[in-house]
Parts: C-alpha cells; sequence; structure tokens
C-alpha cells in the first residue's frame, strides 16, 4: 500500500503534492490525472509514481480527490467499483469546494471516512493554511495525514458548517492578495519606480505586515493605527483607501465568494 495518492494534479493538487514530498518519501506517493501526461511530468519532477486513478483508488491510504466540485461525481463513479473492492482501510481525502464529507459518501457508493480540506495555493511554498475536518475517520487518521503533509504549511481543525467559509478566506484570498500586491506595484511605477522592484517591495511589505499580525497579537486596527502619523502620508493614503471603500470591497469579496462555494456544492 502507498501512503499517498493524488486524482487530479492540477494548481491546487500540484501544489499539495509538492508539498507532501518535503515530509513523505516520493516513493510513497502516487500522482494521476486525467491528462496522464500531466502526472507524468510532475512525477518525473518530483521523485513521485505516476499512476492512473484506479492505482490510486486500489493502492493509497489516503486517495486525495483534487477535482473540481462538477467533476467529483463522474470521478467516484469511475473508481467506485475500486473502492468497494477494497479489504485495507483507506481515506477519502476532498478538496472539493462547497461539496461536505456526507455528498462525498453519497457519490462514492459508501460510508467510507472521508477528510475534507480547504487547502490554498502557499501550500506550493510551505506557507499554505489548510483547514480539515473528518467524518467517520478513526481517531489516527486525520494526525498521520498532518504528519504527512507538514510540509504543506499551517492545518487547523474546523467545524463542518465552517468549512465553505474557511474555505474562501484561506483559498480565495491569496488571489485577492495579488491582485492588492500588483494595485500597489502599478502606484509605485507611477511614482517612478521600475516594475520589478516595485513589485519585489510590495510583495515584501505585505508578507511583512502578515507575519507581525500574526505575531504581535494587537487588532489590525491598531497595527494601522501605528503606521499613520499625524499629518503623514501613510493617513493619507489610508484615507483614500477609505474614500474608495476599500474595506467594503474586500467584505463584499468574501461574501460573493462564500455565496458562488455554497451553490457550487449543490
Amino acid at each position: 500500500m502507498y501512503l499517498l495518492g493524488f486524482i487530479g494534479v492540477g494548481n491546487m493538487g500540484g501544489a499539495l503534492a509538492r508539498a507532501a514530498t518535503a515530509a513523505t518519501s516520493p516513493k510513497q506517493i502516487l500522482l494521476a490525472n486525467r491528462t496522464q501526461d500531466k502526472a507524468v511530468a510532475l512525477a518525473t519532477e518530483l521523485g513521485c509514481i505516476a499512476a492512473t486513478p484506479e492505482t490510486v483508488a486500489g493502492t493509497a491510504k489516503y486517495i486525495f480527490l483534487g477535482v473540481k466540485p462538477k467533476d467529483m461525481a463522474p470521478c467516484l463513479t469511475a473508481i467506485g467499483p475500486v473502492l468497494a473492492g477494497r479489504k485495507g482501510h483507506f481515506v477519502l481525502v476532498s478538496m472539493a469546494a462547497g461539496m461536505d464529507t456526507a455528498a462525498i459518501q453519497r457519490l462514492a457508493g459508501g460510508d467510507y471516512p472521508v477528510i475534507r480540506l480547504c487547502p490554498n495555493t502557499p501550500v506550493g511554498v510551505g506557507k499554505g493554511l489548510i483547514a480539515w475536518c473528518e467524518k467517520d475517520t478513526a481517531p489516527k487518521d486525520a494526525p498521520a495525514l498532518i504528519a504527512a503533509m507538514a510540509g504543506a504549511g499551517t492545518w487547523d481543525a474546523c467545524p463542518e458548517e465552517l468549512m465553505d467559509v474557511a474555505s474562501v478566506l484561506g483559498g480565495c484570498t491569496p488571489a485577492f492578495t495579488y491582485m492588492f500586491i500588483e494595485a500597489l506595484a502599478d502606484g509605485a511605477v507611477a511614482g517612478g519606480m521600475p516594475r520589478a522592484k516595485a513589485l519585489a517591495y510590495a510583495a515584501a511589505a505585505v508578507e511583512g505586515a502578515a507575519a507581525l499580525a500574526q505575531a504581535d497579537g494587537r487588532h489590525p486596527g491598531t497595527l494601522k493605527d501605528a503606521v499613520c502619523s499625524p499629518g503623514g502620508s501613510t493617513i493619507q493614503g489610508v484615507l483614500t483607501l477609505e474614500r474608495s471603500a476599500f474595506r467594503a470591497a474586500a467584505a463584499d469579496a468574501v461574501a460573493a465568494a462564500v455565496e458562488r462555494t455554497r451553490q457550487m456544492g449543490k
């Protein structure tokens, strides 16, 4: 039996597979994809083993379902007979946004143990945020999975009723942040800074601010106030963002993404 098997190695599945090699031997990792050339290329790069979805379903302990919600039914229908024929213990690991664990079990055709993940793309560089919940798993299943995927980043147990929100706050925020970094760099370029340097400065400033927010413990508003000297440049920039409804736009983006996530799971 192999420890980890990935069915689907697109942006998210591929990032998780890459992170897995930090703590787990590549020879214990199977990679499969609808376009098999993609699985072969990634397996060659990482030293993992390229396989078919049926092989993953039949021989991996943790079976990562790295497919979109709309593709989950055909995926599980295809591997269902293999799962039904298995004798040993295995766990289905779903990354499908909006699809709860009961739906995964129903589509798979059995009351199989399921761990649901809401990861984000920074797992590929070991800085991911992975919310997770479980259903019908042995107590050792989640800790063993987290240990095998320790190189992915921070893991946090989350009630299933909050997983849709967690998937947005963790999974969508990188996209929102990249837009913010790009916009900051645009402003710096307008001020005369070369594009490459502007992007590097903006990304480093966002990274540093996030690290301070995590380490300091004070409310983000308090940290913001500490940067805003009376009559200074920062408060002028803050007022400009406020006039553009910056915070309302960010909150609305999260709310809209949560609503869409819940729709996709139906």
